[in-house]
Order: C-alpha cells, then structure tokens, then sequence
C-alpha cells in the first residue's frame, strides 16, 4: 500500500523495513539496523521510530528492545504493549 511520508532517505528506509514485520512479530532495533544495511546505528533506528506520526501503518510498535522490553513508544509503552499483545492475540486466532 502506497504511503505517502515525508523524512529522511534513513527515516524512510526504517518506516519501510517496519512495514515488513510481519503481523504479531517484532524485530529488535538492532535487528532492523542490520536489514538496513546500517548494523552501526541502532539509535538511529530509535529515532527514526520516535520520529514515525502514522504508528500503525507503520507499525514502530513492532520494535523492541534487543532484551525483548518493549522500550519507547510516541503514544506510551502501555499502548505500545496494548497494541502487541492483541495483534499476538489474532494472530494465534487468524
């Protein structure tokens, strides 16, 4: 599905692997990092997710911490959690 964002050339590859995640999973910022090509920049995956104003067309809430925290989230971790624990919810359904 076509979006139309704007951001950075990196912002924009991040939003785009994001959008990879399958349904139900999450990746840790380091693991996006690396299928971007760019293992070095985990904080700017971070940012790249903080900065993110359409959360679930690009699903940032899909990102965690390499520890599996759930970490930061622009509209809260208890959204963040929320949001995971019920697209984990129709995926053992679907």
């Amino acid at each position: 599905m076509p979006t139309d964002v704007t951001g950075t050339v990196f912002e924009l590859k991040v939003w785009q692997a994001l959008r990879e995640i399958p349904y139900g999973e999450t990746r840790s910022y380091s693991e996006v990092a690396r299928a971007i090509g760019s293992p070095g920049a985990v904080r700017a995956v971070a940012s790249a997710c903080a900065r993110n104003r359409v959360a679930l067309i690009i699903p940032c809430h899909r990102v965690v911490r390499q520890g599996g925290a759930v970490g930061g989230y622009r509209w809260g971790p208890e959204r963040k959690r929320r949001i995971l624990s019920l697209e984990q919810e129709r995926r053992g359904h679907g």
